[in-house]
C-alpha cells in the first residue's frame, strides 16, 4: 500500500470522545467533463459505453490522456472499464493516474465490492499533528482535491479518528488534531459487497466514508454519492439480466456487440422452447382427439408463469435488501409453494368452470373429468411454479452465478414444462 500520510510525526494520547461523526458536509460536486485533445471522445460519452467498447476506444489514445478521461468519470464506471482491459493497457493507464485515484488497489478487490470504488484520501495525518501544521499542509492539497474529512492515523496507518474540515476553523492553531477528532469513526471494509454497504450507510448520509481493513489499517475512502450511483446502476441492470441482457450493455453499445451480448441467451431460450414443445409432442394424440386441450395450454402456462415470476421478483428483492439471510430456505419454499397452491386453487376453479362449459360441446371427452384435470393441473403447476421462482435465484447464487442472470428464461422453461406436462397428463388419464 502507498504511504498516504501528509502530516507531522508528533505523537499524542487520543482523548475519549463521542464516536459519532458530526453532521455531514454538503454533497461533493460531480466530476467535470474532460474531452480528448486528439480524438472526439469525452468522459461523458465514454461513460455511456459498455466496458468492452470503451476499452476499444481507449486503445488508440495516449495512456496519459486515457487516464484523464477515466478520472473524470464516475469511480465505479472507471473501475469497471479498467477491469475489462488487457493487463498491459490497464497498467499503462494506471501509471498516469491523476492524484486522488486509487485504481491499482481498487482492481485487487472483487467486482461489486466497496474496494472497487476506492479513492486516495486527500488528508491523512499522524496522531499528534497540530492544527496549524495540518492547515499548512492542506493549503496545497485543497487546490487539487476537495477535503471533507481529515483522517488521523497512527504509525502503522491504523485509523484513530476523523476531523471534519470545518472544525479547523474553530480550533486553536496550537491544539492537536487528536483533541478535536472523533475517535472510532464509522468505516467500511473493502471486501464488503455493495448491497451490504448500502444497508450500513443508508441512515448515515455522510459525503465520505473511510475504508479500512479488519485491523483498522486505512486504505482509502469512498464517496457516498459514488455508492448510491453504483447501486442505482446495479438495480437498473437487474431487469435486463433477468431476460438475458448483459449488464454492461448500454444504449450507445454498437449493434454488433449488442448482438453478441444478447444472442447466446436467445439460443438458450430457443432450446427451452423445444423442451416445452417436446412435452406437447408426447401428448399429441390427446390434443388431436380433444382440440379444447390446445385452447387451455396457454392459459395454464401463462398463469403458472406469472405466479412464478411474482415469487422470483420477491426473492430477488429479498437478496438485494439482504432479507434472505433471516429466512431459512425450507420456510421460504414452503411459503411460496403454499401461496402458489392457494392462488392456483382459486384461479383453477374459474378455469375448470370454463373448461366444463367448452368441453360439453366436444365429442370424445368427459367434460367433468376435463374440468377436474384443469383444476388439479392449475393448482399443482402454480404450487410448483412458486417453488421454482424461489429456488432458481437461490440455486444460481449457490453455484456462484448472478441470481438475476437469465433467471426469467430458466423460470419460463420450468413453468411451461410443469404446467403443460401436468395438464396434458391428467387430461389423458382422467378424460380419455
Amino acid at each position: 500500500m502507498k504511504d498516504r500520510r501528509v502530516g507531522s510525526r508528533d505523537r499524542r494520547q487520543v482523548p475519549e470522545e463521542d464516536a459519532t461523526l458530526r453532521p455531514p458536509m454538503p454533497p461533493l460536486p460531480p466530476p467535470r467533463e474532460v474531452r480528448s485533445k486528439a480524438h472526439s471522445l469525452s468522459s461523458t460519452s465514454l461513460s455511456g459505453l459498455d466496458a468492452m467498447t470503451a476499452t476499444d476506444r481507449l486503445k488508440g489514445i495516449d495512456p496519459k490522456e486515457a487516464a484523464e478521461l477515466l478520472a473524470a468519470m464516475p469511480v465505479g464506471r472507471a473501475s469497471t472499464i479498467l477491469a475489462a482491459m488487457p493487463a498491459p493497457l490497464r497498467d499503462a493507464i494506471i501509471v498516469h493516474a491523476p492524484p486522488g485515484t486509487d485504481w491499482s488497489d481498487a482492481q485487487s478487490y472483487p467486482s461489486g465490492s466497496v474496494g472497487r470504488l476506492l479513492e486516495d484520501p486527500p488528508a491523512v495525518f499522524l496522531t499528534g499533528t497540530s492544527v496549524h501544521d495540518a492547515i499548512e499542509e492542506l493549503r496545497g492539497v485543497i487546490e487539487r482535491r476537495m477535503v471533507v474529512y481529515l483522517f488521523v492515523v497512527d504509525e502503522r496507518e491504523r485509523l484513530l479518528g476523523v476531523v471534519a474540515f470545518r472544525e479547523l476553523l474553530y480550533a486553536p492553531p496550537g491544539s492537536k488534531l487528536d483533541e478535536i477528532m472523533i475517535i472510532n469513526p464509522f468505516a467500511l471494509r473493502p471486501r464488503l459487497m455493495l448491497v451490504d454497504a448500502m444497508r450500513e450507510v443508508v441512515t448515515k448520509h455522510f459525503p465520505v466514508y473511510p475504508v479500512c481493513e479488519d485491523d483498522g489499517h486505512l486504505i482509502g475512502q469512498v464517496r457516498g454519492q459514488v455508492l448510491f450511483e453504483q447501486q442505482a446502476f446495479e438495480i437498473s441492470a437487474q431487469a435486463g439480466a433477468m431476460v438475458g441482457v448483459e449488464r454492461e450493455e448500454r444504449l450507445a453499445t454498437p449493434w454488433a456487440r449488442s448482438f453478441r451480448f444478447r444472442h447466446p441467451w436467445l439460443q438458450i431460450n430457443l432450446l427451452s422452447v423445444f423442451v416445452a414443445a417436446g412435452v406437447v409432442g408426447v401428448f399429441q394424440d390427446a390434443v388431436d382427439k380433444l382440440v379444447v386441450l390446445a385452447l387451455f395450454i396457454p392459459v395454464l402456462c401463462g398463469q403458472s408463469g406469472n405466479l412464478g415470476a411474482q415469487s422470483l421478483a420477491v426473492v430477488l428483492r429479498g437478496m438485494t435488501l439482504g432479507e434472505l439471510r433471516a429466512v431459512s430456505l425450507s420456510k421460504l419454499l414452503i411459503k411460496e409453494g403454499w401461496l402458489g397452491t392457494l392462488n392456483g386453487l382459486i384461479t383453477g376453479a374459474v378455469a375448470a368452470l370454463a373448461m366444463f362449459v367448452l368441453a360439453l360441446d366436444q365429442p370424445g371427452g368427459d367434460a367433468l373429468m376435463l374440468a377436474l384435470a384443469t383444476l388439479i393441473a392449475m393448482t399443482v403447476s402454480c404450487a410448483l411454479s412458486g417453488v421454482a421462482g424461489a429456488m432458481i435465484p437461490v440455486a444460481l447464487r449457490r453455484f456462484g452465478a448472478d441470481p438475476a442472470t437469465a433467471s426469467s428464461i430458466l423460470l419460463t422453461t420450468a413453468t411451461d414444462v410443469l404446467s403443460m406436462g401436468c395438464f396434458l397428463g391428467l387430461a389423458s388419464w382422467l378424460a380419455l
